[in-house]
């Protein structure tokens, strides 16, 4: 009997390893056809870095492109990105990491942190702010740099009108979580960057996740570049200079990470590390609202999604609109995906899907990357040297019919602008008028345009004019009223 039991062991060991031999093969041949498509990607714009695990193995993990290209210094695994609105899920784990720790509750509403909160905000709860269904706005201030003092910060959000009544639907809301940072602070005591490096990113043992705290001497931070041309630098130089994080960013995005530090963190939620295994699985359930035809299955600082082969997958992505960072935890696979790049174009943007289906599929053949149009049209205008009046025509000699969108010049005039080049993007934003005059997006995205250029006479003309376009856009309106307001 011995001998038999032995054998229906040997015979259960042979086929795991089989197994698993099959597995690991499947997984290189995989990662060889994702490393071929990535390296021919980088030919034609992609920088940035890619790193595929299963379990708490990394399969692959490369960098791409330039850090610095002034300097001639390459990305690499150890290279710092911004990750945008990834910062988010750090927000509600600390969140949790309070209620584990008995200092606060998800279902406490705002009265019991902010003193002096007009009606329609004293019963919002941490739970709807954490899942966007709070009604918050979206933003205060007009950049993720907008020095406002802690108490006009908030005195002016919860001046705000309420986008919809809390609970009843989800609206993504930056402004949420900077609530959501400034509760952490006022339970704990510490500021929100000394308590996420406490409780979060040293556990998990991450040295170089943060805005300020970081030793950042020791690593090689990207430089930003806007749709690969413009130096935006680096987000961290930006914080040094300015000495503290802006209110603004705080809570919902901003925070710099490394591929390696990122990698820590999934290990971390992957073996309940910070969190309980309860407390995880709260993090990560998707809170389903339904209205007006329109479904969320937003978590706790998550998105969930069923994947084409119907598993869980556990995302966020995030952007400034220069550095982009996407994660993806996909927990029955046990498989995570991290892709960062600190110059997103519409081309690359969506490479972690990609990379996931190739993963997934092996008959999955992406398209080619090409070089970005809009990067080219910003290269076209970005080196321009010719008489201002006359950038107009150029351009439309230049490239013709293949300005056919209004996407290719509205983006270009939101980069210009973006980069205080507000000549250009007055210029650009009057070109697409041109062609395309009956859009009412275009004629708000000039009045945009005018308004952060100062001139709210032209602003107020062309947001009109969107409105006649297209009753229903709100935007628009809300620009009408608040411009005529200030008058």
């Amino acid at each position: 009997m011995k001998n038999v039991a032995l054998t229906i062991i040997l015979a259960y060991l042979t086929i795991g390893t089989s197994m698993l031999t099959a597995q690991q093969d499947k997984d290189k041949q995989a990662i060889d056809r994702i490393s071929a498509y990535l390296h021919e990607s980088e030919k034609n714009g992609l920088t940035g870095a890619m790193l595929i695990a299963r379990g708490d193995k990394i399969l692959y993990n490369e960098a791409f492109g330039m850090a610095d290209k002034e300097k001639n210094i390459k990305n690499t695994t150890k290279t710092v990105f911004d990750i945008g609105s990834v910062s988010k899920q750090f927000t509600a784990t600390a969140i949790l990491k309070l209620e584990e720790q008995g200092k606060l509750k998800v279902e406490d509403v705002l009265s019991s942190y902010f003193k002096n909160l007009p009606h329609d905000k004293q019963n919002i709860t941490i739970h709807q702010l954490l899942i966007h269904a709070a009604g918050i706005t979206r933003d205060i201030g007009e950049t993720d740099f907008d020095q406002i003092p802690v108490d006009d910060y908030f005195k002016q959000l919860f001046a705000t009108k309420l986008l919809h009544e809390p609970g009843s639907k989800h609206d993504y809301s930056n402004a949420g979580y900077s609530i959501l940072a400034r509760i952490i602070e006022l339970v704990s005591g510490q500021s929100y960057e000394s308590f996420l490096n406490e409780y979060l990113f040293q556990p998990a043992g991450m040295n170089y996740t943060g805005y300020l705290l970081p030793k950042w001497e020791n690593c090689t931070l990207a430089n930003g570049y806007s749709y690969n041309v413009i130096n935006t630098g680096s987000m961290i130089a930006r914080y040094q200079k300015d000495g503290k994080v802006s209110r603004v960013i705080i809570g919902n995005g901003g925070i710099n990470s490394t591929q390696e530090d990122m990698f820590k963190w999934y290990l971390a939620l992957r073996s309940n590390k910070i969190l309980s295994k309860s407390a995880t699985k709260k993090l990560t359930t998707p809170y389903i609202l339904e209205f007006e035809g329109e479904t969320s299955y937003y978590a706790y600082g998550w998105v969930i999604f069923k994947t084409p082969r119907g598993t869980n997958m556990v995302a966020h992505d995030g952007s400034n609109a220069t550095f982009f960072y996407d994660f993806r935890w996909l927990p029955e696979e046990d498989v995570a995906i991290l892709y960062a790049t600190p110059s997103f174009t519409g081309k690359i943007g969506g490479m972690a899907w990609w990379v996931d289906k190739m993963f997934f599929d092996e008959t999955y053949i992406p398209k080619a990357v090409e070089v970005d149009f809009v990067s080219t049209l910003l290269n076209f205008t970005y080196n321009y040297k010719g008489a201002a009046n006359e950038l107009a025509s150029s351009i439309k000699n230049k490239f013709g019919d293949k300005l056919d969108k209004p996407f290719y010049l509205n983006r270009l005039s939101g980069i210009n602008l973006r980069n205080n080049r507000h000549d250009e993007a007055i210029i650009i934003a009057e070109l697409n008028i041109e062609l395309f005059p009956t859009d009412s997006n275009i004629w708000d995205s000039l009045g945009h345009v005018y308004y952060i250029s100062g001139n709210n006479l032209k602003a107020l003309r062309a947001y009109k004019k969107a409105v006649v376009l297209d009753s229903e856009n709100s935007y628009a309106k809300e620009m009408v009223a608040k411009i005529e307001a200030k008058k």
